[in-house]
């Protein structure tokens, strides 16, 4: 799965921070990474919000979002290089700096770097992949992957190089394995319907618990 870095250009006004929150999500789902939309999306409403607060509303910003080996890397580019985040300590009482503290509680890592002509607010959450490429491991996902390597393998010439399916083959065979499984239920007296909704409701508990 291919996860090529992206960014959006916004302005740092209160009623973006919730476009970026979907967009995130929108973005990390595509990339098979459930598991982490709230932490991200947490992320980019602090450092967004950092942003309308220390530098000002209406300023001109980014966000970048990338892999960092298996790491999700989410950054908020900005103009101004004197106004820098903090991170007070929790017992602190003082309102400023709790959204940093908040990235800090989620985040493995983060940090500033500075530009000439900008101020970039990074930080970087553990997402569980195996590769920059991979996907989070799951018994289910194993177990499909295996069953697509079986009708690749019937239904297409071989392929040089690692046993690895195209995104549209994939959805191809996917389809296929699906439709071969409720023909074989209705070939031997079944009714292919009454089983989908037991397998919806067995894919959301999965999906649910990863």
């Amino acid at each position: 799965m291919p996860r090529k870095p992206w960014d959006l250009a916004f302005t740092a006004e209160p009623a973006e921070v919730a476009a970026l929150r979907r967009v995130m999500r929108l973005h990390l789902g595509i990339w098979g990474l459930h598991g982490i939309v709230d932490q991200a999306q947490l992320c980019v409403s602090e450092l967004a919000a950092n942003v309308i607060t220390h530098v000002g509303p209406g300023t001109p910003a980014t966000l970048a979002v990338s892999m960092s080996g298996t790491y999700l890397r989410v950054e908020v580019h900005d103009p101004d290089t004197r106004a820098l985040p903090t991170l007070l300590a929790t017992d602190s009482e003082s309102e400023g700096g709790r959204g940093m503290a908040l990235v800090d509680a989620v985040a493995e890592r983060w940090g500033v770097l500075l530009r000439p002509d900008r101020k970039i607010t990074w930080c970087e959450l553990a997402t569980g992949l195996p590769t920059p490429n991979g996907h989070v491991e799951c018994p289910g996902v194993t177990r499909a992957e295996a069953l697509l390597r079986v009708y690749a393998s019937a239904n297409q010439p071989p392929r040089p190089g690692p046993h690895q399916l195209a995104p549209v083959t994939a959805e191809q065979v996917v389809v296929l394995a699906i439709s071969d499984f409720l023909l074989w239920l209705r070939a031997h007296g079944c009714d292919a319907d009454e089983a989908l909704d037991p397998a919806q409701d067995h894919f959301e508990a999965e999906a649910g618990a990863s």
